[in-house]
Order: C-alpha cells, then structure tokens, then sequence
C-alpha cells in the first residue's frame, strides 16, 4: 500500500498543471504525446524484450494504449469543458469500476461483499469532499471523464492479471507500456492536433518534462508495482485518495479555497473504505 500512498502524493499535482497552464494553451493531443514519449525515452535504454515471450509484449503494450494512452486523450479534452474540481469530482466512480471491471472480465466467482462496499464508501468519500454546483457544459465533460476512467480502471486490472514476473522484470519491460501509449497518442496528434498550439515557453516545457518523466514514467511504473501487490478493493479505494491529496496541494500551492469540515468528513469515510478493503477476512 505505500507504493500506492507515495504515487498518490507524486501524482497530487497533476491535475492543476494541465488545469491552470496546459488546458486551452498547449493542444492537448501535443502534449499527451509528449508524456509518452518522454515516459518512453525514461525506459527504453532499460529494455530487454526477450524478457517476456511475444503474446504478453502485446498485451503490456495494449495495456498502455488503454490505461493512460486513451485515457490521457480523454482526460485533457474534458479540461476544456469542466474545472479542475469538477474534473476531480468525476474521477469518482473508478473504485466502481475497478472492482466491477475484475468482477466481469476475470469472472471472479464471488468478489466479498467488504470489496463492493468499501468502493462505495470511496465514491461516497469523494463525492462529499467534492460536489459543487456543476457548470453548463457538464455533461460532455462527464462523459469524456467516465471514458478517461474506464480506460483507467481497466489498465490497472488488466495489468494487475498479467503474469510479468518480479519487480526488477517488469522495469525491464516496462518501455512496452509506453510504447503502446505512443503510438496511440501519436496518432492521435497526426490525426487532430492544432499544430500552433505547441507549448511555447518553458514553464511550459518545465511542466511537460515534469508530467512525463515523473508523474507518468516513474508513476506509472510504481503505481501498476504496487497494484499487483494489493487486493483489488484496496486498489479501488486507492483511486480516490487524490482528491483530498490534489486540494491540500491546491491549498498550499495555489491558494485555494478549501471546505475544511468537507475534506475532514470525506478523507474519514475515504480512511474507512481503505481499512476496511485492507481487513483480512474472518477464518
């Protein structure tokens, strides 16, 4: 769980870097494909494809594609019709998603009751800490943010299932990840980019290296780490434990205001889903 605690920390800011300086300044198919590649160039000296035998390259490399590849194209274009709160409210629903999405695909006989109730208690966290009066142009928005978190949720358990090997393996084989992520996002930006929407100054750039070798390259790799090693409700609850981080760092960073009693009351039921998906249970 520390892994999943510290990306949580690494990935507090993320939300209002592409909010307060990238969204509507730099063509959000431009810059998810600078994420990736720049998350590619991080691991591709480390590569050792024979590492894993043909079919599973794919699947990681498919598993990228989704997980942050298409997710990221969704991700940044909801910017341009809801706030960085309103994107963070309905980020949400994931530990619903995560959870239902083990259930179906993986065929689980019977996913324990506590699992269930504790991403509920995540979305319900979330939801207190969050909900704001909505702005006109909700609904697109909405729609684009439950693409973003589909794809997100389904990566995680994706990869959580996929037989990789050790730790020290999958860094070595981590640069297929990105390599599918890439190639979806650079294609997306041949397709659709507003080519003189580049990023122009270096905050900017400062920010774009900041997103890519960090918060994706290292955070991704730890992050999916440490989602092998959890149970699948703890990394369900885990999903939503960004939001109070994102606000305290909006807080700190940006001077924002923030709902003491709200955040006190979300992060508590927050606290309890991850307790009680963490429970072992009862021989």
């Amino acid at each position: 769980m520390w892994i999943l605690w510290a990306v949580t920390l690494l990935w507090a800011a993320s939300f209002s870097l592409i909010g307060e300086f990238l969204a509507g300044r730099v063509d959000g198919y431009i810059a998810v494909f600078i994420r990736m590649a720049l998350a590619l160039l991080l691991f591709l000296p480390l590569w050792r494809p024979r590492r894993l035998p043909l079919t599973k390259q794919l699947a990681l490399a498919g598993i990228g594609a989704i997980q942050i590849g298409v997710m990221y194209l969704l991700l940044y274009h909801a910017f341009l019709y809801l706030s960085v709160a309103e994107v963070l409210l309905f980020t949400i629903f994931t530990p619903l998603y995560v959870t239902l999405i083990d259930d179906v695909i993986f065929q689980r006989k019977h996913l324990p009751l506590r699992w269930w109730l504790a991403a509920g208690l995540a979305v319900l966290g979330a939801a207190v800490i969050r909900f704001n009066t909505l702005s006109d142009s909700y609904l697109y928005g909405f729609l684009l943010i439950q693409g973003a978190n589909l794809c997100f949720a389904a990566g995680q358990v994706f990869y959580k299932r996929l037989p990789l090997g050790n730790a020290r393996n999958q860094v070595h084989v981590f640069a297929l990840f990105f390599i599918g992520a890439t190639l979806v996002t650079g294609l997306a930006m041949l397709a659709f980019a507003n080519i003189e929407m580049q990023p122009t100054n270096v905050l900017q750039w400062g920010i774009l290296l900041w997103l890519g070798l960090a918060a994706s390259g290292l955070g991704y790799l730890a992050w999916n780490l440490g989602a092998k090693r959890v149970n699948t409700a703890q990394l369900a609850t885990m999903n939503n434990m960004l939001i109070p981080a994102g606000l305290l760092v909006n807080f700190v960073f940006w001077g924002q205001d923030v709902d003491w009693l709200r955040l006190a009351l979300g992060a508590a039921i927050l606290a309890s889903s991850v307790y009680l998906a963490s429970r072992k249970p009862v021989a």
